[in-house]
């Protein structure tokens, strides 16, 4: 593992021109990735640490990958769209936010903490979408470090998969403009977004703005792009009633057919101060969804805990369609996207 400084000259040569910015008086640059738009002087980078100012020119991260792996599909996780297909996800480095709890800092944070151990791998779009059909992958995936930040990255990657038929995804903090969902919108059939909590000192704590998340959230809805919702549940962070049910209520005011993943937090990195979530406060979490309208909801990270939480149901007659423990379907009977049993359209991908 390279030292900072190392790693830092290493991925400054593994870049373009960017696209995703605009030119400001002075040489300086504006940045469009994420919601923090970074102005940036010349010689320096944003907040994210990888996307910096040459000499008037924003320069982005390219061909490479700092993680890959092949996971199902349900560990995005995406529940609504191709059950028990296979994703070949890929990550690149550095992040826009600075989550204590993260589960991905190695890649994430690999620019922030020394601790932090990662290498980028030399790829190109080719091998990467070659690598994808020859493990069987259905779906292509942006995910491990925050993809809003090395767009230009994915949409190289996309343009060609999407040729081949593979579908494409995000999985994000939701952290987004305007410019780049935009930007993004033809490349990308799949975005699971974070909504880590519903207040701004939440937020704060971790390098972000909530209002941001949120709009991102109506974005992606808007633009027909297939979303998910997960908000890992953190004891003492964003697990009250009152934060529950506003995250609830507003994600069925966008629409009661985004499905909504309330998920076990575990000890990580730098918060290991709070309890694990148990149970019964995902099973409560999930009961606020339901409350609130919202048609599909699942408690995760607990498999053998959660009763039939993981699993899919008719939002009309209660039919059991997709039966999973964990990330592993166990049965799907689901027919051309709609119910067996009453005919209702279940909202998601399925062909």
């Amino acid at each position: 593992m390279p030292d900072g400084t190392v790693l830092k000259d290493l991925l400054a040569e593994q870049t373009k021109k960017g696209v995703l910015y605009e030119q400001m008086p002075n040489n300086w640059v504006r940045c469009f990735a994420c919601g923090h738009r970074c102005k940036i002087p010349p010689g320096k980078d944003g907040i994210c640490r990888v996307r910096f100012n040459r000499d008037g020119t924003l320069f982005v991260p390219t061909g490479y990958v700092g993680s890959l792996q092949l996971d199902p599909i349900e560990k995005k996780p995406f529940f609504h769209a191709y059950p028990g297909s296979k994703a070949l996800s890929f990550g690149m480095l550095g992040c826009d936010y600075h989550c204590a709890y993260c589960q991905n800092w190695i890649t994430s944070q690999v620019l922030r903490d020394p601790l932090a151990d990662s290498t980028p791998q030399a790829m190109t779009p080719q091998a990467f979408v070659d690598l994808a059909l020859e493990r069987g992958a259905r779906v292509v995936t942006s995910t491990y470090n925050e993809p809003l930040i090395t767009s230009e990255w994915a949409v190289e990657i996309f343009s060609l998969a999407k040729k081949v038929g593979l579908v494409t995804s995000y999985v994000s903090n939701g952290n987004g403009t305007r410019e780049v969902i935009d930007y993004i919108q033809p490349y990308v059939d799949l975005y699971k977004i974070d909504l880590k909590g519903f207040r701004q000192k939440s937020y704060s704590q971790l390098g972000g703005a909530l209002q941001n998340v949120l709009d991102t959230i109506r974005m992606v809805h808007e633009r027909n792009i297939w979303l998910e919702v997960v908000t890992l549940v953190i004891p003492g962070f964003n697990d009250s009633n009152d934060e529950l049910k506003d995250i609830a209520n507003f994600l069925a005011s966008v629409s009661p057919d985004i499905p909504w993943h309330v998920t076990a937090f575990h000890q990580d990195y730098k918060m290991t101060d709070r309890d694990n979530t148990d149970a019964d406060t995902l099973l409560h979490a999930r009961e606020i969804g339901h409350t609130a309208g919202l048609h599909y909801v699942y408690a995760g990270n607990r498999p053998g805990y959660v009763g039939d939480s993981e699993n899919t149901f008719c939002p009309l007659c209660k039919t059991t369609l997709i039966e999973r423990w964990g990330f592993r379907v166990a049965s799907n009977r689901i027919v051309n996207g709609k119910c067996p049993s009453c005919g209702t359209v279940i909202a998601g991908c399925w062909q």
